[in-house]
């Protein structure tokens, strides 16, 4: 094989792993930093204990710096239940939508961890693990995830689709949050995010009732992208055409009804959403053999 076919061969392979591992990294850093600064202020420090306006604030300002440092990588989910939502909306393909998933376990046990080892023992007690309060039944701590993570994936939707708005997201996500710690806190302590109950659990080893902080979030974003994608501001993707986002064989196809000049400067996630299997078999495994006769 000639050289010159060689080296593009490694510059494209070079790019797709640049580009995958940014997203990765994107979902790594603002899942962690959200679950370090939002975790922390519910610490109940003895000089000065949370309230639930403090808290909420807290939420809402840390989900905001997560989504303003990861929207243009990797779309700023910084949360499975989001990333679900997408993956049933035909935004994202599965393979990664279960690559961001494991990302972001990964970087909220990551920023638990920090903040468990930043901590002083007498504080720490069970790090935020999210718990079913007051004579809260099991069924309506799972009513009430589902209906503000229910909201929040709304929110995330109408804030980040480029046929409503091209500007950051980070604020009205950041209200949106905010809005569920201050209804949610009293019930559950407020998920509305898998990642952020994983984290401090895996820390401490407390995983009662964690489930509910998984099916109430994940029914809750499932509704919401039905709600959204189908009902509310429904596009024109046939059924072939999820399917094969689904896979990844093609990219996230933009709806007919964007206007031409929004369309030239869109820079959405969508316009970039190609699958990992898709790339990796069109230039990564073609270059392994090149390598045999460089």
């Amino acid at each position: 094989m000639e050289p010159g076919l060689c080296c593009r061969a490694y510059l494209l392979a070079s790019r797709l792993w640049s580009a995958i591992s940014k997203a990765l990294f994107a979902e790594f850093l603002a899942t962690g930093l959200y679950v370090f600064f939002g975790v922390g202020s519910v610490l109940p420090w003895p000089v000065a204990l949370p309230s639930v306006l403090q808290i909420a604030i807290t939420f809402n300002l840390a989900t905001a710096t997560a989504v303003q440092i990861s929207w243009k990588t990797s779309g700023a989910h910084a949360n499975p239940a989001v990333t679900l939502a997408y993956l049933v909306g035909s935004h994202i393909s599965l393979p990664r939508a279960m690559a961001y998933i494991a990302a972001q376990l990964a970087g909220a046990t990551v920023g638990a961890a920090l903040l468990y080892g930043v901590t002083p023992g007498g504080v720490r007690e069970t790090l935020g693990v999210n718990v079913v309060h007051n004579s809260t039944s099991t069924g309506q701590a799972v009513a009430v995830e589902l209906i503000l993570t229910l909201q929040l994936v709304l929110c995330v939707f109408a804030s980040t689709d480029s046929r409503q708005t091209l500007g950051s997201p980070a604020a009205m996500i950041g209200t949106s949050v905010a809005l569920g710690h201050l209804i949610g806190i009293y019930f559950t302590g407020c998920s509305m995010n898998p990642a952020r109950s994983f984290g401090p659990a895996v820390i401490v080893g407390k995983f009662a009732v964690h489930w509910i902080f998984w099916v109430g979030p994940l029914t809750g974003a499932v509704l919401a992208s039905l709600i959204y994608n189908f009902i509310l501001f429904p596009d024109t993707k046939t059924v072939a055409q999820r399917l094969a986002i689904l896979v990844g064989t093609t990219k996230v196809e933009k709806v007919v009804d964007v206007e031409p000049q929004k369309k030239e400067s869109q820079t959405n996630s969508e316009d970039t959403e190609v699958n990992f299997t898709n790339k990796v078999m069109r230039f990564i495994v073609p270059f392994s053999f090149t390598l045999c006769f460089c």
